[in-house]
């Protein structure tokens, strides 16, 4: 038979106290109980194996040490679950628990899972989507304190934290361009995005910044996947380009195989970077892939970290207030540099 769980009755008697002022002391509330008496009552509770009903203590208190995390696929998603980790961890450090809910991009389940965190009285919730987007805020927000990870606002009415995709695609461009590469194709992705936009205006202040003219032939639009990069590679290959910027790695993948079938060998003929630093991906192409990192697990802790301030401050709104985390560049072995006296295809 399995032991009596002790409760705030049997300390009660132990201590010769009342059950009313075990709950004072145990719950840390503003009574006046003598030092001593509460000192005791504490050292009674751990000596008997006391364990308080957090759950129970919170509702009475009307509020709880849960954090709302709402997502349309991040959770199952390969890469973009690092940013439940760092938020995960992040949250831990402050004795926080994240409440996850996976919406599968459908409105009826977010509105109920909305609601039951609401229930829950969660202290914050943050709302991230598992590719970079524009989205638009649920109508709770206005009630609790909130913030998007990896999306953002269409009315840009709460804060949000995402990618520096300016600065991704920049750092990619200017590692070619330190390479000795001075004919650079990118490949953008046909989705708009701001992936899309932003890593191209990166790549065009990277030129910039060098002294290169931008050449609007030298950008090839093509599907954001491996058939994608596989069906530009004669395109590439007659722009006579020495060095090859791609949106993602699935496309620089593709981009591998074309050449490959075309006897373009990567990179002593053609140097390539990626962008996402899929690992499954990337770590296993022959070369492996130089690409830049999108800033998951950041995202996730730095959004615990604004949210909890929010929290603290009594804050809901946020106009216009976006953070911009900065992606790393991940180097591999698929960049050659360049001689000087070389050149291109």
């Amino acid at each position: 038979m399995s032991k009596k769980k002790p409760t705030l009755k049997d300390i009660a008697e132990i201590a010769e106290v009342s059950v009313a002022t075990v709950s004072w002391a145990i719950n840390g509330t503003k009574a006046r109980i003598p030092q001593k008496t509460r000192a005791k009552i504490i050292k009674i509770a751990k000596e008997i194996g006391y364990r308080p009903n957090v759950l129970a203590r919170n509702l009475v208190q009307g509020k709880t040490d849960l954090i709302g995390f709402v997502t349309d696929d991040v959770a199952t998603s390969p890469f973009a679950g690092e940013i439940i980790a760092g938020a995960q961890e992040e949250a831990w450090k402050s004795n926080k628990i994240l409440l996850i809910v996976n919406t599968d991009g459908k409105k009826e389940v977010e509105d109920n899972a909305l609601k039951m965190m609401k229930e829950q009285q969660v202290q914050g919730i943050i709302y991230s989507t598992w590719y970079h987007r524009k989205v638009t805020s649920p109508s709770l927000f206005a009630e609790i304190p909130s913030l998007f990870v990896n999306c953002y606002s269409q009315q840009e009415d709460y804060m949000a934290v995402v990618p520096n995709e300016v600065q991704g695609g920049r750092t990619a461009t200017d590692l070619l361009i330190k390479a000795g590469h001075k004919r650079i194709a990118f490949i953008n992705t046909t989705s708009v995005s701001p992936a899309q936009s932003d890593r191209l205006q990166g790549y065009k202040d990277a030129l910039k910044n060098a002294n290169l003219t931008y050449d609007d032939a030298l950008v090839i639009y093509a599907k954001p996947n491996q058939e994608g990069g596989y069906d530009v590679a004669n395109s590439i290959i007659g722009l006579g380009v020495s060095a090859v910027f791609c949106h993602n790695d699935r496309v620089a993948m593709g981009l591998y195989d074309g050449l490959r079938k075309r006897n373009v060998k990567i990179p002593a003929d053609i140097s390539i970077v990626g962008f996402d630093n899929q690992e499954i991906i990337a770590e296993h192409l022959h070369p492996k892939l130089t690409t830049v990192a999108l800033p998951h697990y950041n995202l996730g802790a730095i959004g615990v970290q604004q949210l909890l301030q929010k929290i603290e401050e009594h804050q809901i709104f946020d106009k216009k207030k976006l953070i911009k985390v900065n992606c790393p560049l991940i180097t591999r072995n698929s960049i050659r540099k360049l001689r000087k006296e070389e050149k291109p295809l």
